[in-house]
C-alpha cells in the first residue's frame, strides 16, 4: 500500500482532486477494517498495529494516512463512549459494509442544534472543518440537545440530502483530505444510535469515555512521522539519481555534510518512532480493559500521549525542511514537488498549539496536575 501510494503522490498533490480512487484501493486492502470481528472480515486488530499501519500509508501519501487515521479514530467512538449493544451493533455494521468513517466534529465552531422529536434526533448545523466528510461512508456527528448542556454523538449516512460537502479546501498542505466544511440539515438519528446514551436516554458515562484525546495524539505523531520517513526515502533516491557533489566529491552521496545531516534526521526520527510505539504498548491495558480507566489512570497517560506529540510535531518540521540541505536548490524544481512534505507536515502538525501539551507536562511534574479532560486535553 505504502509503495503503490507513493508512485504518483507528488502528481495526486499537484492536482489536489477528490481522492475516490485511494480510498476504493484502501477499503480493498481490508485496511480500514483492521479493528473490525474477524468473523465478519475485520482484523480484530489493536491499537498499537493501528499506529504502525497509520505510519507507514502515511510514507505513502500523508493526506491519505491522514483519513486512514481519523477513521480509526471515529470507528472506535462506540468503544470509547457506547453502550455494549452499540458497540457490537456498530462495529459489525461497520465491518461487514466495509465503511470508511469521517467526523464532522469541531470543537472550535458553533455547536450543532440536536432537536429531540421523541425516537428520532434532528441535528442541525454546520462544520467548518470536517476532514474525510466527502469521502466516507458514515460520518459521526455531535451536536448539544437543545436547551440543555448535553452533549450528543452519533453515526449518520454520509450520504443523504442533509449531509452538503463544500468543495472549499484550499489549505496548502494535506491537500487530498477533503476537510472543507459540512452543512448538516435536518439529519434524522434514531435515538438508539446516540453513543452512550441508554433505552431511557440517560448516558452510560466512563472515564475511558474521554480516552479519545491521547489516542488521537498518537494517531497525529503517528501521521506526521509518516510524512517526515516519505521525506528521507525521496531525499535518499533523489541523492542517488540527480545529486551533484560539492567540496570537490564527484557525488552527493559521498559528501560528509550529507552523510551528517541525513544520519542526524534518520535518527531522530527512529527515536521518534520508538516513542510512539512504546506509548501505544503502555496504552494496552487501558484499551483492553477499559471499566478500569479511572480519571487519574487517564490522565497519566494523556501526559505520555502529549510527549509524543511534542516530538512528533518537531521531528516532522525539522525533517521536512532541513532535506533541503541535503539535496539542493536544484531540488526546488516543481517537477519534484518536495515542498509538499513541509507543507503537510506545518498544515496538520497546527492542529492545536502544541505549547499547551508542554505546559500539561510542566503541570504535571512540578505540581502532580492530570489534565482535565476536554476537547484538545
Amino acid at each position: 500500500m505504502r509503495d503503490i501510494y507513493a508512485l504518483d503522490d507528488a502528481a495526486r498533490d499537484r492536482a489536489n482532486k477528490t481522492p475516490y480512487d485511494e480510498i476504493a484501493l484502501l477499503k480493498a486492502s481490508g485496511l480500514n477494517r483492521l479493528f473490525g470481528p474477524r468473523e465478519l472480515g475485520g482484523g480484530e486488530g489493536e491499537w498499537p498495529l493501528a499506529y504502525k499501519v497509520i505510519r507507514e500509508v502515511s510514507r505513502g501519501d500523508g493526506s491519505i494516512g491522514h483519513l486512514l487515521g481519523y477513521h480509526y479514530m471515529w470507528f472506535n467512538v462506540p468503544r470509547l463512549a457506547g453502550t455494549p449493544e452499540q458497540i457490537t451493533r456498530i462495529e459489525a455494521e461497520a465491518t461487514r459494509n466495509n465503511w470508511v468513517m469521517a467526523g464532522a466534529i469541531n470543537a472550535r465552531d458553533n455547536d450543532v442544534v440536536v432537536r429531540d422529536e421523541g425516537d428520532y434526533l434532528v441535528f442541525n448545523g454546520k462544520k467548518n472543518f470536517a476532514t474525510g466528510v466527502k469521502i466516507s461512508d458514515v460520518t459521526i456527528l455531535e451536536g448539544v440537545l437543545e436547551g440543555t448542556d448535553i452533549h450528543v454523538v452519533a453515526p449518520v449516512p454520509t450520504n443523504q440530502p442533509g449531509m452538503i460537502t463544500h468543495d472549499n479546501w484550499d489549505n496548502m498542505g494535506q491537500r487530498l483530505t477533503e476537510s472543507g466544511s459540512t452543512t448538516i440539515k435536518d439529519v434524522r438519528v434514531p435515538w438508539k444510535d446516540a453513543i452512550g446514551f441508554t433505552a431511557d436516554k440517560k448516558f452510560h458515562e466512563r472515564a475511558y469515555a474521554t480516552m479519545n484525546v491521547p489516542l488521537g495524539q498518537l494517531v497525529f505523531g503517528a501521521i506526521w512521522l509518516g510524512i517526515a520517513a516519505q521525506a528521507l526515502d525521496e531525499t535518499a533516491v533523489y541523492s542517488h539519481k540527480h545529486g551533484k557533489g560539492w567540496g570537490g566529491y564527484d557525488r552527493l552521496i559521498d559528501e560528509p555534510r550529507v552523510l551528517d545531516v541525513l544520519g542526524d534526521l534518520t535518527a531522530k526520527l527512529w527515536a521518534a518512532d520508538a516513542l510512539v510505539d512504546q506509548v501505544a504498548q503502555e496504552g494496552l491495558e487501558l484499551h483492553r480493559n477499559p471499566d478500569a480507566v479511572t480519571p487519574r489512570s487517564r490522565g497519566e497517560y494523556k501526559i505520555r500521549s502529549a510527549s509524543v506529540k511534542i516530538i512528533a510535531d518537531a521531528t516532522a518540521l525539522e525533517i521536512t525542511s532541513r532535506i533541503f540541505e541535503i539535496t539542493g536548490a536544484r531540488s526546488t524544481s516543481e517537477k519534484f514537488r518536495f515542498d509538499r512534505f513541509w507543507r503537510n507536515a506545518r498544515t496538520h502538525t497546527l492542529h492545536d498549539p502544541v505549547f499547551y501539551q508542554k505546559q500539561e507536562i510542566g503541570n504535571f511534574l512540578l505540581h502532580d496536575e492530570i489534565p482535565t479532560p476536554g476537547w484538545y486535553s
